[in-house]
């Protein structure tokens, strides 16, 4: 993969976190920055572990799954692909109350759920020998740009646009899996 590819990837695995840090935007009477910014922080470092974590898994399994790996990564962006255009569809209220006591508990578990495809992607990354410090590094560093920029346009940009972003993710996604896997059969 090459850089562009990463920063594409990077920009998919982003989505859902925009997506959620849009709807908690939306709720807020008016985001400050620097608030938005440790959220995104947060976002971002858990988003930049998870891949991490699946390319240390995906470096075990190499060995046992070398010749069907673009197979593999194939059917990995594929089923997140989908899963992530299924979820783009479905009717979900976007509100969020004002931050209160365990929010930041509540916080760690939404980045943790919107990571846990970054962990599949991760174990994909390990199977196309990508270099995972970068990749995880971009990861982590588009999330958290794109969380912060979506809870400041929160109100001005409404739920409807992270709906259609992580529909663009999914996207994203699927084609990454069928140009891995042209570039293997084809190429």
């Amino acid at each position: 993969m090459n850089f562009w590819a990463i920063l594409l990837l990077a920009f998919a695995m982003s989505t859902d976190a925009f997506a959620v840090a849009v709807c908690k935007g939306v709720a807020l009477k008016v985001p400050r920055f620097i608030d938005a910014f440790k959220v995104g922080l947060l976002f971002g470092f858990i988003e930049a572990i998870t891949p991490a974590l699946g390319w240390v898994l995906g470096y075990i399994a190499v060995q046992y799954v070398e010749r069907w790996d673009h197979w593999v990564i194939f059917a990995l962006m594929l089923f997140l692909g989908v899963r992530m255009i299924y979820n783009s569809f479905k009717e979900e209220e976007c509100t969020a109350d004002e931050p209160q006591s365990g929010s930041l508990i509540m916080l760690i578990l939404t980045a943790i759920s919107t990571s846990i495809d970054a962990f599949a992607v991760g174990i994909g990354l390990a199977l196309a020998s990508v270099n995972i410090a970068f990749a995880a590094g971009m990861i982590g560093f588009v999330t958290c740009v794109m969380v912060t920029i979506g809870i400041l346009l929160g109100k001005k940009i409404g739920c409807l646009i992270g709906k259609k972003a992580e529909l663009l993710g999914g996207l994203v996604l699927i084609a990454i899996g069928i140009l891995t896997l042209y570039q293997h059969l084809v190429l």
